[in-house]
């Protein structure tokens, strides 16, 4: 019977060590994920920025060019 019982803790401890596993796994994936969104968010912003930025100095560039 001990043989038994050792048999079933261990399997019961490689069910647990695999749930702790994938639990681990998914909130990494989760972490991960969170992180690819914000550094979309942040290029976006700094694009859109950069735009922002183009459009002022090309119209102050060609307001210079039509001032001479």
């Amino acid at each position: 019977m001990t043989n038994q019982n050792n048999k079933e803790n261990q399997q019961n401890n490689n069910s647990i060590a695999d749930s702790l596993k994938n639990t681990a796994g998914s909130a990494f994936e989760t972490v991960h994920n969170a992180l690819e969104t914000t550094e979309n968010v942040a290029m976006k912003a700094v694009d859109a920025t950069s735009n922002a930025i183009n459009s002022v100095t090309d119209g102050n560039n060609n307001d210079r060019d039509h001032q001479e």
